[in-house]
């Protein structure tokens, strides 16, 4: 990103964090000094979330967001996304495909222009980082 925008970023949530994760965007937007209006900022933080809770791993039951995929979240002031995330495994066999259903997902969420995903693999995905939820649908509960 461009060091002329303010961000507002968050990394992805632990699972007990999983809740908390709009709150946290929304901070430290505000932290920042974001020119977006903090009701503004909840509500495309909500947006977004939601909308990431749309794309699934299709070999597991659960949303990229439960599972613990989505690393960081940032949002400039332009309303422009920059997302990081992981796959489950390097050689999932949809690592080409899901950056551009991410991708897709978040582009439909009024006021968000431009969205870019980059696949990461540091740190390594572990289950620890699924939600409760993710591992209800996976059946570990």
């Amino acid at each position: 990103m461009a060091d002329t925008h303010d961000t507002a970023a968050v990394p992805s949530p632990t699972p007990d964090e999983a809740e908390r994760v709009g709150a946290n965007l929304q901070t430290a937007g505000a932290d920042k000094g974001s020119a977006i209006p903090p009701d503004e900022l909840s509500r495309l933080t909500d947006d977004i979330v939601a909308a990431l809770k749309t794309v699934y791993d299709p070999e597991i039951p659960a949303d990229i967001y439960e599972l613990g995929l989505i690393y960081k979240i940032d949002i400039d002031d332009d309303r422009n996304v920059d997302i990081d995330m992981t796959l489950t495994a390097p050689g999932c066999p949809v690592a080409g495909e899901m950056p551009g259903w991410v991708e897709n997902a978040v582009g439909s969420v009024e006021g968000i222009q431009v969205v870019k995903v980059e696949l990461v693999f540091d740190p390594p995905w572990t289950p620890e980082r699924m939600s409760e939820e993710a591992q209800v649908a996976v059946g570990w509960f």
